[in-house]
């Protein structure tokens, strides 16, 4: 090799969002090496009206995947409520019954199940589980032979580095989409203020308790009865959370928690890949064909750049980011 030659590595396996069909084979044929996907009910963490898969759905997706050389996750992530965790363990059953590569879990009970129901499939660890440290995700490995953890977004990449020397499990992160600024898996926010729990029903601020109004000229969003932005009418109104609401704090007005922002850290890609980290997770099931699509293109030319030793293009997505703006999160400790 001359001197001042890039160095080629294994490129990043990257992993994409896919929340009806047609996203599935968008994401697949725009370069996708993995899509991850959920069943059209309560066991997945993304169970709003009109997104994911029937099991009929599912299998195509699935064939049409591998026809072209691509993996499908299915994410049964969500904590099965007491005397139901017959729908969880269905779930399990026909997503590896579809030929589904792995299944991705977070509930110790429902890990279980796959393992001793299923021994020779792979399992990944969901971020809702939130293992953040390396005795946590080697439970997971020895206890039910996980193959893969997802992150929680609460990580430097100081700190994934030091979990990977210490592990021998396949690490997944997020790298660009919605920003969850708790930790994964332990949010109430959403379960206060609606009855409905993310970790468990699969919805943060589901679409039946959203509510819009105009009052005085402003535009004026709810949250289960909870006013959580108000705007002038012309103005862009972001999807009501509470995390990333507007509020009153002592003399404080504005984004108490944190702004409305989304994550792209495309340019932390070499850092990530020297942490030892696998594969980066595009966030997005809630988004369109058209922003998987584009998203996924982005992120393909990114990470062949990556395994080719080249500079990493910059970021053209900020008209998909969440206000239009991005934030590396806490891969650099920028929060407040």
């Amino acid at each position: 090799m001359m001197p001042g030659m890039p160095i080629r590595q294994e490129r990043l396996e990257l992993v994409c969002p896919a929340g009806t069909p047609a996203s599935l084979r968008g994401a697949v044929d725009a370069g996708a090496d993995t899509i991850y996907c959920g069943f059209n009910d309560e066991t997945n963490a993304r169970n709003f009206p009109g997104l994911n898969f029937s099991r009929a759905e599912m299998a195509e997706g699935i064939a049409y995947a591998k026809a072209r050389g691509a993996k499908v996750l299915v994410a049964i992530n969500t904590f099965p409520r007491a005397g139901s965790e017959a729908l969880w363990h269905r779930a399990v059953d026909d997503a590896f019954a579809a030929s589904a590569h792995a299944v991705i879990l977070a509930d110790l009970g429902l890990l279980a199940h796959a393992a001793e129901k299923h021994p020779d499939r792979r399992l990944h660890l969901s971020v809702q589980a939130a293992a953040a440290n390396a005795d946590a995700i080697n439970f997971y490995a020895e206890a039910f032979g996980v193959k893969r953890v997802v992150l929680p977004r609460i990580l430097t990449v100081q700190e994934i580095a030091a979990i990977n020397r210490d592990i021998d499990v396949e690490t997944e992160v997020f790298i660009f989409g919605g920003l969850c600024v708790m930790a994964e898996g332990r949010c109430s926010l959403s379960s206060y203020a609606t009855g409905k729990s993310p970790n468990m029903n699969g919805v943060c601020s589901p679409a039946s308790h959203v509510e819009y109004r105009e009052e005085g000229g402003d535009l004026v969003s709810r949250l289960g009865g909870f006013t959580i932005h108000r705007v002038e009418k012309a103005a862009a109104a972001p999807y009501p959370t509470l995390c990333k609401g507007c509020f009153a704090a002592g003399d404080y007005r504005g984004h108490v928690f944190e702004d409305p922002v989304s994550l792209d850290a495309v340019a932390l890609i070499p850092q990530l890949a020297k942490a030892g980290v696998r594969a980066l997770k595009i966030e997005g099931r809630q988004r369109s064909k058209a922003y998987v699509e584009a998203v996924v293109r982005a992120f393909r030319r990114a990470t062949e750049a990556q395994a080719a030793g080249l500079p990493i293009p910059a970021s053209e997505l900020s008209r998909l980011t969440e206000g239009q703006q991005s934030t590396a999160g806490a891969y650099r400790k920028t929060w407040r």
